[in-house]
């Protein structure tokens, strides 16, 4: 049987809110730092339940399409709300956890060997990514590519070919991951903060607290908006 005729799938209710809501940021011309309308007026003017409006609003929370600020409303973080679809969010959803249990498995082990094997240009290397990382925060923006040099770095460090092989075949998973965490409001300074310290201990060539000081941190990368978020709630 032909794969177009497959069955539809029926759109959840929330997300056709995301839809209306969409159009509503483009005929209303608002902007970065503009607040929504509240959940209770939104629901009543779309005629759905206020958790069908929760459940779109958390998908754009997810997404860091709107800051919720508790008491305070709901504010726009860009220019237009462009959602990813739906199904998408679900499929990144799915494979977040094993992502996240490989990163720890193998960076942990890494950032051991670093500690025992960096040379003096690897510590250099890692430096030079903190550095930028930082740099990037103070000028705004989440620390994603000085993240992503850092890692990298502390992999070259470990001078394990098979390991880093293994880290650039997760690599574009790895990337949704940082992205995911990063975005986490408080995330990018604390992050930093977990970097000097997995440094540290490089530095030091302590390799039990170098590892202890990346699983900590990986741990951290897991507490994300994404994984509490429930697909599959359906509101009316």
């Amino acid at each position: 049987m032909s794969d177009a005729l497959r069955p539809m799938a029926r759109q959840r209710l929330y997300e056709q809110v995301l839809d209306r809501l969409r159009s509503y940021v483009a005929e209303a011309d608002l902007a970065a730092g503009d607040r929504l309308p509240p959940e209770r007026e939104l629901a009543q003017r779309l005629g759905v339940s206020r958790a069908s409006v929760k459940q779109a609003i958390v998908v754009l929370e997810v997404q860091g399409l709107v800051e919720v600020r508790h008491g305070g409303g709901t504010y726009l973080t860009g220019n237009s709300l462009e959602p990813e679809p739906v199904e998408r969010l679900v499929e990144r959803r799915r494979r977040l956890p094993d992502v996240l249990e490989a990163r720890e498995a193998l960076e942990t082990k890494l950032a051991e060997l670093a500690a025992e094997r960096r040379t003096e240009e690897d510590l250099a290397a890692l430096r030079d990514a903190l550095r930028h990382m930082a740099d990037e925060i103070e000028a705004g923006g989440l620390g994603v590519e000085g993240d992503r040099l850092f890692h990298a770095a502390v992999t070259a460090a470990a001078h394990s070919a098979l390991l880093a092989e293994f880290m650039r075949s997760i690599s574009e998973q790895i990337a949704e991951s940082r992205t995911e965490s990063l975005r986490q409001p408080g995330r990018p300074g604390r992050s930093l903060a977990q970097h000097r310290a997995i440094l540290d201990a490089i530095a030091a060539r302590r390799g039990k607290p170098a590892a202890t000081a990346m699983r900590r941190h990986v741990r951290t990368v897991a507490k994300v908006r994404l994984l509490d978020w429930n697909p599959e709630e359906e509101s009316r």
